[in-house]
């Protein structure tokens, strides 16, 4: 393929995007000829397809949708030329108020008085917009084209302003990668973990506490199992693990710089007279445990982790279930170090997070992060942080993109964004580098020249959140946890009456030996009851009857339905065992 023919493919982020743009376009015009009271609000292309927000007071049916999709596939057989003109504001305000679009008035409005403002037309339909665009609707696959949602949205993100309905749609140049974008959505609907977490008994979200998910048993021992397993990998790189207060004064978070930088998203109180907040970091607490002891250049680097409790005040309408919380735990660490040891602590950072990630099965991109505009230190001093960060990365042969302007306010930032079995992608660990707060809490090592220095420091998380994460592994797995994970590894099945003492005495065996089992007692048919340990995905029953009795064996399947044949109890304990330590993902 040439250079010249993959600019117009959706390898092409720049192409896709314009093709999504157009395909806005396409939905609004088909509206006003089927709607022509509805006004028009705003159509951009997004991340996986694109939207228009409609003034209507109703929201649209399903019907209504395919009627829409229709007539898109009409006007993009029209092979409609989309043209570019410009006009002056007063002209240009003048024209949108005679359509009758009072939406598209407000936006002229709000732009920059020297702003060119431009429109699109394509046949008898004329949009607002700076573009760009496709060159003709005839572009547009149109059997390849389908909306997806109508949601209600708020005009321009404002809860007081007007409630608008959103239409969502997506589009492909063939129609096979638009079936297969289709059947990932509807798997990614069957994993939703959401459904799963209710089905499986994990966790619940409720009312009383929009944003504080609630663990139930099985989740906890999921959860548990989670936070055992980061505890072993970190002693293995030689952490040490701290636990600092879930509320600090405002006086610790005003020398962190987050009472500046962060207060809105932060909990605060008043506790004898004195303003205090719920802590949305570990941050400011570990910089008090540090300077709580002298240390010397032997000790570095100190590696510190804590598994935080941590608040943050996100907006209800960004809530979803344990992706975006107000109550999570940040599997969190800092590691203090001199300026000569920071690309080998970043590296090993990088090696733990390979080995976390590997163990789930979880490949990754990696982006840097860069100064944002409101940030706290010297541009020399980020420049210098970002090159040993970038340095870092390629010295391990890893690849990155830039993300412009999106590190924390004190530090440039490694993000690990992790692709699940479907290819979708999920911000989840993350590597900070930090010179500010050393700074702004005085800390100190002593120096083999015996002075006293500033230690640099990195934040980083692994999971991101111990929530968060649970969240994506329960879709990347659809709930079919590997047996080292799962809530319950077996379920005990007596076929008979006569085989229930023998199955209990099978369960006692197994916990015993540290295997979470549970028996399926009830007075049902095997086949019933088969079905509904598959469905609650345990990843091994035994099936034990009274030939099992006999011989002093059990009979076990995957939750694939594999029979394994009769062995005995030792040898299936063994192979569970292999399965458990390795932690290997069947």
């Amino acid at each position: 393929m040439s250079q010249e023919s993959e600019q117009y493919t959706f390898e092409n982020e720049s192409y896709r995007k314009t093709y999504w743009h157009t395909c806005s376009h396409v939905l609004a015009q088909a509206m006003k000829r089927l709607h022509p009271e509805v006004r028009l609000a705003i159509g951009p292309s997004i991340d996986n397809g694109f939207y228009y927000d409609f003034d209507t007071p109703e929201p649209f049916t399903e019907g209504q949708l395919a009627e829409l999709e229709a007539e898109m596939r009409k006007i993009c057989k029209e092979k409609l030329r989309l043209e570019r003109f410009e006009l002056p504001r007063e002209e240009a305000l003048r024209f949108m108020e005679e359509k009758g679009e009072p939406y598209k008035v407000e936006l002229i409005h709000d732009l920059p008085e020297d702003a060119v403002i431009s429109f699109y037309k394509q046949g008898e339909f004329t949009d607002l917009c700076a573009g760009p665009h496709l060159d003709s609707t005839g572009r547009i696959k149109g059997n390849a084209i389908k909306l997806t949602a109508c949601n209600a949205a708020y005009w321009r993100g404002d809860s007081s302003r007007e409630t608008l309905q959103r239409i969502y749609g997506v589009a492909f140049p063939k129609k096979d990668e638009l079936d297969e974008y289709l059947a990932k959505i509807e798997e990614a609907k069957k994993r939703d973990h959401r459904k799963l977490g209710k089905e499986l008994g994990l966790f619940m979200l409720r009312d009383e506490g929009p944003g504080f998910p609630f663990f139930l048993p099985k989740g906890m021992v999921l959860k548990n199992t989670l936070i055992d397993y980061w505890r072993q990998i970190h002693k293995k790189y030689g952490y040490v693990e701290i636990s600092t207060p879930i509320m600090l004064n405002r006086q610790l978070w005003e020398r962190s710089g987050h009472w500046d930088h962060y207060k809105n998203n932060m909990y605060t109180t008043v506790i004898d007279d004195v303003d205090f907040a719920v802590k949305p970091m570990n941050c400011p607490g570990g910089m008090l445990v540090y300077a709580s002891e002298p240390h010397s250049y032997k000790e570095l680097p100190l590696r510190v982790g804590e598994l935080g409790l941590v608040h943050r005040h996100e907006l209800s309408g960004a809530l979803h279930g344990l992706f975006r919380v107000r109550c999570f735990t940040q599997d969190d660490a800092h590691v203090f170090m001199t300026r000569d040891q920071m690309k080998d602590v970043i590296q090993e950072t990088v090696r733990l997070f390979d080995e976390v990630y590997s163990t789930f099965g979880l490949r990754y991109t990696i982006e840097l992060s860069t100064m944002p505009e409101d940030h706290i230190g010297t541009v020399d001093e980020w420049e210098r942080n970002q090159d040993i960060l970038k340095d870092a990365i390629t010295g391990m042969g890893k690849e990155f993109v830039i993300n412009e302007g999106d590190g924390a306010f004190y530090g440039p930032k490694l993000d690990f964004h992790l692709a699940d079995s479907l290819g979708r992608t999920w911000q989840c660990g993350t590597i900070q580098l930090d010179s500010q707060l050393p700074e702004r809490f005085e800390l100190e090592y002593t120096g083999e020249d015996g002075q006293k220095h500033r230690p640099v420091m990195i934040h980083r998380v692994v999971l991101g959140s111990i929530e968060r994460f649970i969240g994506v592994i329960t879709e990347h797995f659809a709930g079919a946890f590997p047996a080292w994970l799962a809530p319950v590894q077996v379920k005990v099945l007596p076929v008979t009456d006569r085989a229930e003492d023998y199955a209990a005495q099978v369960a006692a065996k197994l916990d015993a030996q540290g295997f979470r089992c549970e028996v399926d007692g009830r007075n049902e048919k095997i086949g019933k009851k088969i079905r509904e340990a598959t469905l609650e995905k345990v990843p091994y029953m035994l099936v034990v009857g009274d030939r099992d009795v006999e011989n002093v064996t059990v009979s076990p399947r995957r939750r694939s339905g594999e029979d394994l044949g009769a062995m005995a109890l030792d040898q299936f304990a063994a192979l569970l065992g292999d399965e458990v330590s390795s932690k290997a993902i069947k």
